[in-house]
């Protein structure tokens, strides 16, 4: 018998004609060799792999743990871990930033486990954003302490933390992990429980503190301001080492969030394999509105090749009820390949723990090919060995995006990202200039642990833990600035002045509530809501108070692992929701009102580079959301087939805003109908949001923005014959309480922020408007004055809203950019 001839290296099998092609390769040659889906990949592009550098095991290391890693086959440390090691050695605070799966855990273990074998009776504390990765690294964690025979031992302290196990955690264990919100209301208001474990104290670990931003980040800051106070209290001073994703500010946030100067390890030296990225704008299906084809619907498709393909797949979605509609499509489009609908599976927040664990096993287990997920698996959680990361919609920022795609190829193997845009503005700017999310900056992460609505709330807090003496600081905050907090919590008799010993005045708190059950790190305050099938009488999951209320209204249809409830009753006093199983042909989006009105204006300038001016003022306003009701969009089709009231109480926010006020004068000047000049303003502020976003490195879901009535508070109303006009208003605000400094920045970029967005809109290359710059033309529109006549309505077609909002720009004169 003869046999064929060895094939090449690039050379493959002839295929038969009962084949399916397998394989990332296989699948991207479809893509390339589909005439249609080749004309909208705007970006397909190889990243070349990187070699690793190595530095020795260093000689100093504990005998045992250097053994376990050998046995494990590491015989060197890749340069940054053993950078890390050193300055950690050298009692040295430090941040290491490197990429996702560039193995950062032993950044903080091998320290750690080196001073345990040295010094059996030594503490850890290890911190992690959320139970699933404290449990993912508990498990990683034990089995390297037992091969090092290191005998403390490592627990995992949190909500689900049984009562027995509680106790060996504050009595026996070295390494305690745990997670923010247990520290502050767990840990550190019963420090006198853990006398051991603080005594001893010689690191804390933070890891994934790129997700500590915002107001979490802000308050994370004050937790540690809190811990080192109660550290102190019992004798000890540790070393802090902290773990981040790459973003743009690694040390000065990490140097924010400890109140000191912190070493940065930010040089990679773990090897990185081929990774192919592909960019998939979706192609316009409707010219005149500018409108494309679903991104859901063709990142669906996408994944669905990668999924006959048997790629293990991972699909980001941009909310929760997007991640259940998609995954019901893709189980759906896999159907008829005989791919069971157990192999895919959902993976977000609000699913119950075992739920999420056994879906994670099942990806290292190799028994599930694709996870549809939020962000929630944007974290360093051991999901084994993947292939393909498809991103439906870009997650608004670059450090997220490269988070996200960091979930494949995490052995150093050859994996594929796809990023499939929408059509929303910052979708379109990185379609347009897709090279830009492989070689931009990348964010950068911002927190203020010194907003005022936070830090009070941490000095109860800590006034519960250990009284304060007068002439106190708080960690990095001046005795100045703590005085004159004790002083206001005295009036308010939340705290209680007495002569301590030597005369010194000591402030203790006295009411009877317990201050950090009432503070929640994670949002403006309110507990989560049970969701209860009716029907069995099972809890089958939980949301956040504030998502309760554009998910689990009333006649809602509640998405979980591909199945629909509908909400019966949602009950907000007792957090429960009751819900019925289903099978709808539609799901439901909550419609949300937003009115912004001025408390305190701090600054205000007038900008004027032509006969016309524009007042720009910034302070402190309230933000009211409202949900008034919601829409049933068809499953597959999309088309909305009806509508539904929401009666629900208002969510209320003070925060800090930029806003922009274009006068009567100014909206007349454009000669055309108010309604529709309204309305291209409000197009106007869509362009400025995403340039706002951009220029600011951030996050656009942490800058809220609507259009609203007059910038200055008590500003009156004016008439006319047409009834009750305004001074339309543009209002940009930080999307957390009290704010954290995106509306003053954007305050003093004002004039750059004007003209860039000019720059936007003109190089726009639509006709009227899209999605990408104003949104799509106006047909009727409904205005603060009413609808359109007929007249109007044709007039303004004549003048479509990009028009109208360029000559907006023109009549203030703002220049072109040079």
């Amino acid at each position: 018998m003869s046999y064929p001839p060895a094939m090449g290296p690039f050379e493959r099998p002839q295929a038969t004609p009962w084949s399916t092609p397998r394989g990332v390769a296989a699948v991207l040659e479809a893509w390339r060799t589909d005439a249609k889906l080749r004309r909208n990949l705007v970006l397909d592009q190889c990243l070349p792999p990187q070699a690793g550098r190595y530095a020795p095991l260093p000689p100093a290391m504990f005998p045992a743990l250097a053994e376990a890693l050998k046995a494990r086959g590491i015989r060197e440390l890749f340069t940054h871990q053993a950078e890390a090691y050193t300055l950690a050695a050298q009692g040295r605070d430090l941040v290491a930033a490197t990429p996702t799966a560039s193995g950062k855990s032993l950044c903080y273990n091998l320290p750690v486990l080196d001073t345990l074998g040295r010094t059996p009776t030594a503490r850890a504390i290890y911190l992690f954003p959320t139970k699933a990765l404290s449990r993912d690294q508990e498990t990683a964690l034990r089995a390297l302490m037992t091969e090092a025979h290191l005998d403390g031992g490592a627990i995992t302290y949190d909500g689900d933390t049984p009562g027995d196990a509680r106790r060996s955690a504050r009595e026996k264990t070295s390494i305690l992990i745990t997670n923010p919100d247990m520290l502050h209301t767990g840990i550190l208001p019963h420090h006198a429980s853990w006398a051991r474990l603080f005594a001893n104290l010689k690191y804390v670990v933070i890891d994934e503190l790129h997700t500590y931003r915002g107001v979490m980040g802000s308050h994370l800051a004050n937790v540690l301001r809190r811990l080192e106070r109660v550290a102190r209290f019992h004798g000890s001073t540790p070393v802090f080492i902290m773990a981040s994703a790459t973003i743009g500010n690694p040390a000065e946030h990490a140097r924010r969030m400890l109140g000191r100067e912190v070493a940065l390890v930010g040089e990679s030296g773990a090897p990185v394999g081929n990774r192919q990225v592909v960019v998939y704008n979706p192609p316009v299906v409707n010219a005149e509105l500018g409108i494309r084809a679903s991104y859901t619907k063709t990142a669906v498709r996408l994944a669905a090749d990668l999924i006959r393909a048997r790629v293990p797949t991972l699909i980001f979605g941009q909310s929760r009820n997007s991640v259940e509609v998609m995954l019901k499509y893709l189980r759906d489009a896999v159907a008829d390949d005989k791919i069971a609908p157990e192999l895919i599976q959902g993976y977000r927040g609000g699913y119950l723990a075992n739920t999420r664990r056994a879906i994670e096993s099942g990806l290292r287990e190799g028994s599930v090919l694709g996870v549809v997920a939020t962000n929630a698996l944007e974290l360093g959680i051991d999901i084994g060995m993947l292939d393909a990361v498809v991103c439906a919609g870009y997650p608004g920022s670059i450090a997220a995006l490269w988070q996200r795609f960091g979930r494949a190829g995490r052995r150093g193997e050859q994996s594929l990202s796809v990023l499939v845009a929408s059509s929303a503005p910052l979708d379109q700017y990185f379609a347009s200039l897709p090279q830009a999310l492989v070689g931009a900056p990348i964010e950068e992460a911002r927190i203020d642990p010194d907003n005022i609505e936070i830090l009070i709330q941490h000095l109860k807090c800590a006034a519960f833990e250990i009284p304060f003496a007068a002439g106190d600081g708080f960690r990095e905050l001046p005795p100045g600035a703590v005085q004159d907090a004790l002083d206001y919590l005295t009036s308010h008799e939340v705290l209680h002045a007495s002569a301590g010993a030597g005369g010194k005045t000591l402030y203790h708190w006295s009411t009877d509530s317990y201050p950090a059950n009432h503070v929640s790190l994670r949002s403006i305050g309110w507990d989560n809501v049970v969701i209860i099938d009716v029907e069995r009488d099972l809890t089958i999951a939980e949301l956040d108070w504030r998502s309760s209320h554009t998910m689990l209204h009333e006649q809602a249809i509640y998405q979980q692992e591909g199945e629909q409830y509908q909400v019966e009753r949602l009950d907000l006093e007792n957090h429960k929701a009751y819900v019925r199983k289903v099978e709808p042909d539609y799901y439901t989006t909550a419609m949300t009102y937003t009115r912004v009105a001025v408390i305190q204006e701090d600054a205000k300038q007038e900008i004027s580079w032509h006969e016309h001016a524009l007042n720009v003022g910034s302070g402190e306003v309230s933000v009211v959301e409202k949900i008034v009701g919601y829409k049933k969009i068809k499953f597959h089709s999309h088309e909305n087939v009806g509508y539904g009231d929401v009666r629900l109480p208002e969510i209320q926010m003070h925060t800090a805003a930029c806003w922009l006020t274009f006068s009567e004068a100014l909206v007349a000047a454009v000669h055309a109908p108010r309604p529709a000049v309204v309305d291209a303003i409000r197009g106007l502020g869509n362009v400025m949001h995403t340039v706002a976003a951009v220029g600011l490195m951030t996050d656009p879901r942490d800058l809220g923005w609507t259009l609203g009535e007059g910038g200055e508070a008590g500003e009156a109303a004016h008439k006319d014959g047409s009834g009750v006009l305004f001074n339309p208003t543009l209002f940009f605000y930080d999307h957390v309480p009290g704010g954290i400094g995106l509306a003053e920045r954007l305050f003093g970029e004002r004039d750059t922020w004007l003209v860039r967005s000019r720059a936007l809109l003109e190089g726009c290359a639509c006709a009227g408007g899209c999605p990408a710059c104003v949104g799509p033309p106006v047909g009727t529109v409904v205005g603060p004055n009413g609808v359109m006549n007929p007249t109007q309505a044709t007039m303004a077609l004549e003048l479509p809203r990009k028009t109208m909002a360029l000559a907006l720009l023109e009549l203030l004169g703002v220049p072109r950019l040079s």
